[in-house]
Order: C-alpha cells, then sequence, then structure tokens
C-alpha cells in the first residue's frame, strides 16, 4: 500500500470520491479506513504505524470539525501527512483548517483546501510524491496536466465572447 486515507468519521467519505478515482487511474494503491484522533486513537496509531512498516510512502487525513487527525498521525510518523479540512456548516471548515495549517513547529502537516477539490490535490500531491521514485507515474502525471491545458483552451474555444459598442 503506497498511501494510507484516514477519514475522521464517515460523514467525510463523499468529499473523496473524485480523488480516489484519480489514485485509481494512476495505479496508487491505497487503504481507506475510518479513524478519530479523539474516539479512536489507539486504532490511529496502530494504522499509522502498520503502514510505515508496509512501506507505505503518503498518509491523507480527511476530517471536518477540530480536525486533530493530521496532525496526531503526523505525530506518529516521519512520512509525508496531508491534511484536507472538510467543510461543516457550524464554522464552514475554517476550525479544520486552521487545526491542520497551524501545526507547531517540528510536526509538519501539508494542508489542501477544503473539501472534494482539496481531496483531489491531496490525491495529486500524493502522485507527486511517490512519482520521484517512479518516471512511469512521473510522466503520466505530467500527461495529466498536459491534458488540463487542452481542456483550458478547448473551453476557452467554445466560450470566448467578445463585445466592443
Amino acid at each position: 500500500m503506497e498511501t494510507l486515507i484516514l477519514l475522521g468519521s464517515p460523514s467525510d467519505k463523499p468529499v473523496t470520491t473524485k480523488g480516489l478515482q484519480i489514485l485509481r487511474d494512476f495505479g496508487v494503491s491505497f487503504d481507506l479506513r475510518v479513524a478519530s484522533a479523539h474516539r479512536s486513537p489507539e486504532l490511529v496509531k496502530e494504522l499509522v504505524h502498520g503502514f510505515e512498516n508496509q512501506g507505505g510512502e503518503t498518509c491523507i487525513c480527511v476530517a471536518g470539525k477540530s480536525a486533530h487527525l493530521a496532525g496526531v498521525v503526523a505525530a506518529h510518523t516521519i512520512r509525508p501527512v496531508i491534511g484536507v479540512p472538510v467543510y461543516t456548516p457550524e464554522t464552514a471548515g475554517f476550525d479544520a483548517l486552521l487545526s491542520m495549517g497551524q501545526m507547531p513547529k517540528g510536526v509538519p502537516v501539508a494542508t489542501m483546501g477544503l473539501g472534494s477539490a482539496g481531496f483531489i490535490n491531496a490525491c495529486l500531491f500524493t502522485i507527486s510524491i511517490i512519482g520521484r521514485k517512479s518516471p512511469g507515474m512521473s510522466q503520466k502525471l505530467l500527461e495529466f496536466r498536459e491534458q488540463q491545458v487542452r481542456d483550458v483552451v478547448s473551453a476557452d474555444a467554445s466560450e470566448r465572447e467578445s463585445f466592443r459598442p
């Protein structure tokens, strides 16, 4: 398994759909699990140590509310930890974003934006980390980026509009 994906609760799973497909498309192996930093701290520790023992490369933590999951994971590993904060109606996700982004020095968490877009970026960041050891994956990521350029150019051609009175 190259990537461990931890959800703070099952309600966080909907933000993962498109990003998980990207990981599959790139051939990145992953395990997705639910583990709470507060309600199941021993399970979190066990999963992180198992992930390290299996040679895991990156860990993506998806959580809302106080979102301490990424920080707790980072405290138990020296592998890259990527945090994805999730929107909640109570705080618009800002508490989760700050919990991940404002880690104390010495325990880094790479923090992405909120929700699905943040999870997609976390998956692409994971691919870029893993791709450093895999020329084939690096090439596939380059092709992915080139396709994004073609998509924008195509959208511009079909949506272009001008008006000059």
